[in-house]
């Protein structure tokens, strides 16, 4: 079983569970090959087929070729996304908070996740 998916694996200008922000323009150079991983370790669970900021964020579409996640995800059971990255340019974060402001990030990979670090980066369409 295959299902692919429509989401967002980072939301622009919203604060993660860690205090950071990516902001817009972070993803400016996107590798054409992104692996699509399961709580960022592990073997690929699928393929990233398309990924491009756009005004939201960090937007994937991806299909799952691991059954028994794909099954996961159709029924909601998984719905979270995350990324993994190597910072390339951040700031302190606004207000004297913990965080970073992530303004330019080499990505790694783009993992399906039972909790996203970023509450709003979630799988928001599935077909198949």
């Amino acid at each position: 079983m295959s299902l692919r998916f429509a989401g967002y694996a980072a939301v622009f200008d919203a604060v993660d569970r860690g205090g950071d922000v990516v902001r817009r323009g972070a993803f400016a150079r996107l590798p054409e090959v992104v692996p699509l991983l399961w709580q960022h370790g592990g073997a690929p669970v699928g393929v990233i087929e398309r990924l491009a900021e756009d005004a939201r964020g960090l937007r994937v579409i991806g299909r799952i070729e691991d059954a028994r996640l794909a099954a996961l995800v159709k029924a909601g059971g998984v719905k979270g996304l995350s990324f993994g990255y190597r910072v390339r340019a951040a700031r302190a974060g606004v207000d004297g908070g913990r965080g970073r402001d992530l303004t330019a990030l080499d990505l790694v990979e783009v993992s399906l996740v039972a909790q996203p670090m970023q509450p709003l980066a979630t799988v928001h369409a599935v077909a198949g």
